[in-house]
């Protein structure tokens, strides 16, 4: 019989390990003195101990480890399994890390631009959720996006052409899209896409869709690299708010924010309006 520190040099695991594993039930030693507790453990256990290693330094979890040696028939279908899931990891891992060189190099801050005037057509997103976690978001963006789609796909159909690239903002434009949305009702977005085209064409479009004459406004606007997130939405609204100070009539109305979604990143937007006197 080899004690624990012998067997733990003879294969290369910590005593520390070892009593994990015995706790996790992976590798129960041989025998355990009841009076002292000290672990023995068999020469025959080193191949166990071996396989161990071999499957947790492919980062699999004790759970599949145990599925792999309690049905060694199984294990190579498991390992392809693990193989996906790490790749699939990775792949999340290396974009999560260009996002986060995108943020750090760019240093997005607000700059002032003009928006110029132009007729927009809107549609109301409906059936989203209220994205109060990483997956109600998600679900939202999609939703969202699957609508913005849909909106240019009807407007190009209808004879309209679209200009520039569509954007989605927040549905209370009138007191019954603001009740709703504080009543938690929704739907809580819109989107919209700039157009150009014959009035008899804009009348023709489904009634779902509203035509919007939108006049030149100045805007400060701000462009956050990579997937558009909750936490990324509310540091771009902090940025807007803590802007350089605009003159004293002046303010950021940010109940009228609208984002662009591009492929690499997201750029919002909100009008710089005058108090009224």
């Amino acid at each position: 019989m080899l004690s624990i520190s012998e067997f733990s040099e003879m294969c290369h695991l910590s005593p520390q390990a070892l009593r994990f594993y015995h706790a996790e039930g992976l590798l129960v030693p041989a025998e355990v003195d009841e009076r002292t507790g000290y672990r023995s453990y068999a020469f025959e256990q080193v191949e166990r101990a071996m396989l161990i290693t071999l499957l947790r330094d492919t980062g699999m979890s004790v759970k599949l480890v145990r599925q792999a040696l309690d049905e060694p028939d199984r294990a190579a279908a498991l390992l392809v399994r693990h193989g996906d899931e790490v790749r699939r990891q990775r792949t999340a891992q290396d974009e999560a890390i260009q996002a986060a060189r995108a943020v750090f190099d760019a240093q997005p801050e607000p700059r002032l631009r003009r928006v110029p005037a132009m007729t927009v057509v809107a549609k109301l997103v409906h059936g989203t959720p209220r994205g109060r976690d990483a997956r109600e978001w998600d679900e939202a963006e999609t939703l969202i996006e699957a609508t913005l789609t849909e909106l240019v796909k009807t407007v190009r159909e209808g004879g309209v052409t679209t200009l520039g690239r569509p954007w989605r903002s927040l549905a209370i434009e009138t007191q019954e899209q603001d009740r709703r949305v504080l009543d938690g009702e929704g739907p809580f977005w819109m989107v919209k896409v700039p157009v150009v085209a014959p009035e008899e064409a804009l009348v023709a479009l489904p009634a779902e869709l509203l035509v919007q004459e939108q006049e030149a406004y100045d805007e400060l606007s701000i462009f956050m690299p990579g997937r558009n997130t909750m936490a990324k939405y509310c540091t771009v609204i902090l940025r807007l708010l803590n802007a350089a100070p605009l003159d004293g009539e002046a303010f950021v109305n940010l109940a009228r924010l609208r984002h662009e979604v591009h492929d690499d990143g997201v750029l919002t937007g909100a009008p710089v309006e005058r108090r009224p006197q």
